[in-house]
């Protein structure tokens, strides 16, 4: 979301046409779709056990003591991913009768009688200097089979990443599709007051650990979106004398360049399925509009819309065919859909008088956004196969929705009271967490896509 919905924005985006554009929008009349509320946990969730790793014996030594950290981080990481998701409920390790590492180990009655469909084994074994090998197991409770399960070697550094590549590798042997775990978190973080105000484009795990910052500014980022190789973000920056400009920016290298420094607006990028094109927001011609420019900037804009009304933050749909934006030539702040080949504009969202900032999960089944009801914003989402709406969160300020990879996730901002932070609900049902404690505001998360195959 390009401002926050209730209009409290930094006094120098206030001043910026971006937000004049937003308070525009606020001041529209309200707008009517089958809407269900969830409430409680997510039925039919998977149980399933995930038993602390075992430490091998070693001659090692003093190593098996240093390797039991490492076994409990594992399991641990892995049993907050696969609960994130919403399709498995993981049974309390303090509930668990043994800790077995192996096959032969496991007494399959024993966690059938405690609900468990599937169980997590491993054991990790400490090597020379600072590596590990790691063995884990995925193993059937009722038909006391494995199921699949894979040996590595890592380093200290790399047992985080190796919990995350085998949460994604559980969740697709059981859901068959990726996990997305393995992937990464783009998003702004603001810091200080007034003239000592700070920005900064930040690149975290998933589950908002290992934070690197990308880009320190003193003035506004906007609108981070990764690229679907993986390896560029886009972003709005107002380093340029205060005017919007639109940035892509090589994470690894920090190597960037601007490709959008129109007169006006420059803002909302979104990366095509392709990674060759930028659908974005321009103001060049009166009024925004939305346009669809190459990834490097030299080819002459194409519009995509042309209207009185505001039209901006546009979002692709995974084929490339289909460009969802907010807009509110219909009174209100409202998503509306449109072909990139051409055609009329269809209005998408009916129930409530705000939804905006539209997300389109990677499957293309769903469309998040943020939606207003009374007083409150919270992320909804969209069957797109029914059109049924569903209300995930709680409000009272919750914005910036982003789909994970496996499009069972979502990743959104969250009002504390004192600030803003990082959290994720699932897209079956309310279970919501918190991303790693963050220590200042952060906005406008946008969740990476899986990474490239070896």
């Amino acid at each position: 979301m390009i401002t926050s919905p209730t209009g409290q924005a930094d006094d120098r985006a206030m001043k910026s046409l971006i937000t004049a554009i937003f308070m525009v929008l606020l001041a529209m009349p309200a707008a009517a779709q089958v809407r269900i509320e969830i409430s409680g946990g997510q039925a039919g969730a998977l149980p399933i056990a995930i038993v602390p790793f075992q430490v091998q014996d070693t001659d090692a030594g003093d190593d098996a003591a240093k390797a039991e950290a490492p076994t409990r981080d594992i399991a641990g990481i892995i049993r907050d991913n696969l609960f994130r998701s919403g399709l498995f409920a993981p049974l309390d390790p303090d509930n668990h009768l043994s800790e077995p590492g192996r096959f032969e180990q496991v007494r399959f009655q024993n966690w059938r009688a405690l609900g468990a469909d599937t169980v997590v084994i491993g054991r990790i074994t400490p090597l020379d200097g600072d590596a590990y090998r790691v063995r884990y197991e995925l193993l059937d409770a009722y038909a006391g089979e494995r199921i699949t399960g894979q040996r590595f070697r890592v380093t200290a550094a790399g047992l985080r990443n190796l919990a995350h590549t085998i949460s994604d590798q559980v969740f697709e042997a059981l859901i068959g599709r990726p996990g997305g775990f393995n992937t990464r978190i783009a998003y702004v973080e603001e810091s200080g007051t007034g003239d000592e105000r700070s920005y900064r484009l930040v690149v975290a795990e998933a589950d908002g650990h290992r934070p690197q910052t990308i880009l320190t500014s003193a003035e506004p980022i906007l609108s981070p979106d990764w690229s679907p190789d993986g390896e560029r973000v886009a972003y709005v920056s107002f380093e340029s004398q205060r005017r919007s400009q639109i940035y892509v920016q090589n994470v690894a290298t920090g190597e960037r360049e601007v490709v959008a420094e129109f007169a006006g607006l420059n803002s909302a990028p979104a990366w095509s399925p392709d990674g060759e094109r930028l659908a974005v927001t321009l103001s060049r011609d009166g009024n925004p509009d939305v346009y669809i420019i190459d990834a490097d900037g030299d080819a002459e804009p194409q519009p995509v819309t042309r209207h009185f009304g505001i039209d901006t933050e546009p979002a692709w749909s995974p084929d490339g065919e289909t460009l969802y934006f907010t807009s509110n030539r219909g009174g209100a702040p409202q998503i509306y859909r449109r072909p990139v080949s051409g055609g009329e504009a269809e209005r998408v969202t009916f129930e409530g008088n705000y939804n905006a900032s539209a997300s389109v999960s990677p499957n293309g089944r769903f469309l998040a956004f943020a939606h207003q009801r009374g007083e409150d914003f919270r992320i909804a989402v969209i069957d797109l196969d029914d059109d049924i709406m569903r209300v995930l969160t709680d409000g009272p300020l919750d914005e910036s929705p982003s789909f994970s990879a496996s499009s069972s996730m979502i990743a959104y901002t969250r009002d504390t009271g004192d600030s803003t932070e990082l959290a994720t609900v699932s897209v079956f049902g309310r279970i919501q967490g918190q991303l790693t404690p963050f220590e200042n505001t952060v906005r406008e998360p946008d969740w990476g896509p899986l990474p490239a195959a070896d």
